[in-house]
Order: structure tokens, then C-alpha cells, then sequence
């Protein structure tokens, strides 16, 4: 798991579909404010991990610490 590595939720672009809670089994958002997309514990992120970005209908998650070259595929 990582410490500089978590999800970053654009709320303002957010559609609030639950696809980042239903695919992160790490507990990383918090299940029962789902649908909507809240980060409760970031150190459960798996380091490099886009599969909720990878997910996200709308775009919104990019990653803090992330020095890939990944681009949110629906931005």
C-alpha cells in the first residue's frame, strides 16, 4: 500500500456513479456514503494503481504522487 499515493476526487466534475467504490476492495472510499465518491483512508491505496481512474465515467479521479504519464481516460 502506499503513503504518497491516493485518489483525488474532482467534485465538481464527480457524476456520483459508485463505479470507484465498487471496484476498490481496499477500503480506500467510504462504502457507505456510496454512491458518491468519498476517500476515507488513502494509505489503503495500492501505489500505481489507476483502476478506479481506469473506471471513472466521467474523469474524475486523478492520483496524488502519481509521475506516470496517465491521463484520465474520460477527461
Amino acid at each position: 500500500m502506499a503513503k504518497q499515493w491516493y485518489p483525488v476526487i474532482d467534485y465538481g466534475t464527480c457524476i456520483s456513479c459508485g463505479s470507484c467504490t465498487e471496484k476498490c476492495t481496499h477500503g480506500v472510499y467510504d462504502k457507505e456514503k456510496a454512491p458518491s465518491a468519498l476517500v476515507v483512508y488513502p494509505d489503503g491505496c495500492v501505489d500505481h494503481c489507476h483502476g478506479c481512474g481506469n473506471l471513472c465515467p466521467s474523469g474524475s479521479i486523478t492520483y496524488s504522487g502519481d509521475d506516470t504519464d496517465w491521463v484520465p481516460p474520460n477527461r
